[in-house]
């Protein structure tokens, strides 16, 4: 007769047998192993790509920004020269009509050179003040020249002559 083994009475038992997988590990694994049957059976999409277009920004509207619109700093020197040209004639043309409208009788040419007088030479002031700045702006640039040490510095001249039938050419130097 041939007798059991431990893990044999251990199994009989109730007991866990050791190197054997106990019973709620068992059921974890089956678990585990009908989850990923279940995911390879369905074929489901993984990845849904949106047919519809993106917006650009936002779904809000544009809204105009307070304050200049974006430009060239020549553009913006240009566009304030006219309005301040469009403030100016606008004095004028007020104090003129005003003035005409005071006095009742007034000539309208000799206002118009009496106040149009300022306006002009403004503007001259103004045009000079910029060929000024432009002049200055292109002008080269200042350097100095910083030495260590001993320096010679050369302030010969060579003068050249060239005389007769066949050029002869004597180089002087000073």
């Amino acid at each position: 007769m041939q007798l059991p083994e431990p893990y044999q009475q251990q199994a009989q038992a109730g007991q866990s047998i050791p190197g054997q997988p106990t019973a709620p590990a068992n059921d974890q694994a089956q678990k585990l192993i009908d989850a990923v049957n279940e995911a390879l059976a369905a074929e489901q999409a993984t990845s849904y790509r949106d047919p519809s277009p993106v917006p650009m920004v936002g779904s809000a509207p544009p809204v105009p920004q307070p304050g200049r619109p974006p430009m060239s700093q020549r553009a913006t020197d240009a566009s304030t020269l006219m309005l301040s040209g469009g403030m100016a004639s606008l004095l004028v043309g007020g104090s003129a009509s005003l003035v005409m409208w005071a006095s009742g009788h007034a000539d309208p040419v000799a206002l118009a050179i009496a106040l149009g007088a300022p306006v002009a030479l403004a503007l001259a002031i103004g045009r000079l003040v910029g060929r000024i700045k432009a002049t200055a702006e292109a002008a080269p640039a200042t350097h100095h020249h910083h030495y260590n040490g001993d320096v010679h510095q050369d302030s010969r001249s060579i003068t050249t002559t060239t005389r007769g039938v066949i050029a002869n050419t004597r180089n002087q130097t000073r």
